[in-house]
């Protein structure tokens, strides 16, 4: 029994498990800037906990929105949501919500503070990003993801913008790798999207939450899942053509991943359907941060 308000009912609604989708960006863009040798510790930090602390606002929001509007039914087959279940207050989870965008503003601010004197641009541009990121955390659930521009929004809110605003921060400028290490966050992290949104699939389209899978079927959504696994690996080789990776390199990170998505994959296409698609997102965020990691270090040597 979890009681309403209670401190075990906040790290539920938080979803910890998500903080994965937070991680890899900043890890990513800091081991580029670390290979450049421009690696700066506090910003690298003050960008990780923003990232998270944005993280779990959007997640307080999609659980208190999705709750309003009665997304969150009895026949959710997802984890089980906050508000949903009684577990926090509508009154406490807005209150939640000031608290982590307050505490992720105070990250921003520090940020501006510790690279104030080594950004070419001043530094403003730093303010326009992250008021822009506060934007997306409301309007990912209350507009983008229903009208099926979720996928969209991860791929440039979990790939252009962390992966390029992490690296901007200690190097002041952007590259190529940067670019292309974007691209591959935010595909690779998408994969966690598209499992959601393909077990809710049917469940969405009597929410009137129009998912690209809730729109164009099963069988879509089992190839794009697939799709973003091999797209990703696909923008892998530009590494190497960059010289930021060996192609022994590519091989035991990006082939080795895919490895490990394709069969994913199978299980995910012959679950189809049902709770037991869960688990499919623990391997899916498994192999995420498997590629995260290994292609971080692959880079910084």
């Amino acid at each position: 029994m979890i009681r309403t308000n209670s401190p075990k009912a906040w790290l539920l609604a938080a979803r910890p498990k998500t903080l994965t989708a937070a991680f890899i960006p900043v890890l990513l863009g800091s081991a580029l800037a670390f290979s450049d040798r421009l690696f700066e510790t506090v910003p690298a930090l003050l960008c990780l906990f923003f990232a998270c602390f944005m993280q779990i606002a959007a997640n307080f929001i999609n659980d208190l929105f999705d709750f309003q509007k009665g997304t969150d039914r009895e026949d959710r087959l997802g984890p089980k949501r906050a508000c949903a279940e009684g577990w926090i207050t509508p009154h406490r989870m807005r209150i939640g919500i000031g608290i982590t965008l307050t505490l992720a503003c105070l990250c921003g601010l520090a940020i501006l503070f510790t690279t104030w004197g080594n950004l070419s641009h001043g530094g403003w541009e730093l303010v326009l990003l992250g008021v822009v990121c506060l934007l997306f955390a409301f309007l990912y659930t209350t507009i983008l993801s229903y009208r099926g521009w979720g996928d969209v929004s991860v791929l440039v809110f979990f790939g252009f913008v962390p992966v390029g605003g992490t690296y901007y921060v200690q190097a002041g400028t952007l590259n190529i790798d940067v670019l292309l290490l974007s691209v591959i966050s935010g595909l690779v992290i998408d994969t966690l999207l598209t499992i959601n949104n393909y077990r809710d699939r049917d469940q969405d389209r009597l929410s009137g939450k129009l998912t690209l899978v809730a729109r164009y079927g099963e069988r879509f959504g089992a190839g794009m899942y697939l799709g973003l696994g091999i797209v990703a690996v696909c923008v892998c080789m530009g590494l190497v053509f960059t010289g930021r990776l060996t192609w022994m390199e590519f091989i035991w990170a990006p082939c080795v991943y895919f490895y490990l998505h394709s069969l994913t994959w199978r299980k995910m296409v012959q679950i189809r359907e049902g709770k037991k698609l869960n688990s499919i997102l623990g391997e899916t965020s498994r192999n995420m941060l498997f590629l995260g990691i290994l292609l971080s270090v692959a880079i910084s040597n």
